[in-house]
């Protein structure tokens, strides 16, 4: 009985984990890795820094180069223009996906049947409801380029169904950022050198 209680508690403690609410689909470090790159520079310029802006994209650039930079320092690369061997870029793309259709958010069936005694609960209603139609979602693509070769060595895509539009706590942009840059970066491997 003690095992069993261990194990659920393990089983759900993973599954917690893993249910963030982002999808990081990071490719394979194999090309990345076999480069053995010590210094990188960005791509692009930042973004004028400016407190005003309500566009998310302004908020988001400062905090994401920042997470990168220290996630990359903490692997062991150096930020270094004159050097670079691989430049860093990301996409920010917010978008649309169409949501779960009904019947795969749900007990509800949209084949018409019969069942005895059945009765549809109302969190199911509820479910199938809030998770069918189009979703709003913030997609970040970040990409690693070889620069000699002007080629993608690796690359992660990270998106989010956007809960609240209208309201975005700047401290939470940013911890969740982190959080999932961090996610997202982790495959990537350490320098040879420290």
């Amino acid at each position: 009985m003690r095992i069993t209680k261990l194990l659920a508690s393990a089983a759900l403690s993973l599954g917690l984990i893993a249910c963030s609410g982002v999808d990081i689909e990071p490719s394979a470090v194999d090309t990345f890795a076999s480069k053995n790159y010590r210094y990188y520079t960005w791509r692009t310029a930042p973004l004028p820094a400016t407190a005003r802006s309500t566009d998310l994209f302004y908020q988001i650039d400062p905090a994401l180069r920042k997470t990168v930079n220290a996630v990359l320092a903490d692997k062991g690369y150096v930020q270094d223009a004159e050097r670079a061997e691989f430049s860093v870029d990301y996409i920010y793309a917010p978008g649309l996906v169409q949501g779960a259709k009904p019947e795969q958010a749900s007990n509800i069936s949209h084949i018409p049947s019969a069942t005895a005694n059945r009765m549809i609960d109302q969190a199911s209603v509820d479910n199938a409801i809030a998770l069918g139609g189009l979703k709003e979602t913030n997609t970040i693509r970040l990409q690693i380029n070889d620069i000699a070769s002007q080629t993608a060595v690796w690359q992660a895509t990270m998106t989010k169904i956007v809960e609240n539009a209208n309201r975005v706590d700047p401290d939470a942009l940013q911890n969740d950022l982190r959080r999932y840059l961090e996610r997202a970066m982790k495959p990537l491997p350490e320098t040879g050198e420290r």
